[in-house]
């Protein structure tokens, strides 16, 4: 076991590291740095040998915690650059194409794809809005961080639920920016949802039929009745 690999597994397991996107982004560089220090064994080809040892990392990984649906998308990614590998390229090189290829899909299908959704949905707040969000999101962090430098006024309300209440974390973030929030448990929000303009919640994925997959709690907080009435998602 390569020992950034192991590392970030720890770091799964401590909290340390969470998250779809920093977790994906955690996995994707532990796996750079085992391709850097990788050496292909005598009879073995490089392409084989690589891809098995990627399978043994995953597998330890996800002894450690479930993989995210960012996740998987990222290991299919390597796992196919790696059966791709043109047999006329040496070690090196390409252990360097590996290593870029890890570098543009976290830039590609990360970084700029957060961008492109904070662009978008900044233009749905607006000033005097109260802006609910559950638990913490990373990419909803970001949307009300630029929120806050474009000089919009508004309010937040963090939903928080245990065990782990990582809407502390998200709390702690905002009201150090100067950000104006309000915290509460998913068990008290219909004592408030009458304040809310709109909801702002973070999702692993959309599938094409619509369905959203995201963390435990939001079907709830979609089910109060009145939400449909005012609110927009």
């Amino acid at each position: 076991m390569h020992p950034s690999v192991y590392k970030v597994g720890l770091q799964y397991l401590s909290g340390e590291v969470s998250g779809g996107n920093g977790r994906c982004i955690a996995m994707l560089l532990a796996f750079r740095e085992a391709i850097k220090d990788y050496t292909t064994p005598p009879n073995k080809t490089l392409g084989r040998d690589l891809s098995a040892k990627i399978s043994s990392y995953v597998s330890f990984l996800i002894e450690c915690r479930p993989l995210s649906i960012s996740m998987g998308n990222a290991i299919r990614f390597l796992k196919s650059r790696i059966a791709k590998l043109a047999h006329a390229l040496s070690e090196s090189e390409a252990k360097t194409s590996l290593q870029s290829d890890i570098d543009r899909f976290i830039n590609e299908k990360i970084v700029l794809a957060d961008k492109v959704i904070v662009s978008h949905a900044i233009t749905k707040v607006r000033d005097n809005d109260v802006l609910l969000t559950y638990g913490s999101s990373s990419i909803v962090e970001m949307i009300l961080d630029y929120a806050h430098e474009l000089g919009r006024n508004f309010r937040v309300v963090v939903v928080d639920s245990r065990p782990k209440l990582e809407g502390q974390g998200l709390l702690q973030s905002l009201v150090g920016k100067g950000i104006s929030c309000t915290y509460t448990h998913i068990n008290a929000i219909s004592y408030i949802m009458h304040e809310v303009t709109r909801v702002l919640l973070g999702a692993s994925s959309i599938l094409s039929n619509g369905t959203v997959y995201s963390r435990v709690g939001n079907l709830g907080l979609h089910r109060l009745p009145w939400w449909h009435m005012h609110l927009e998602f």
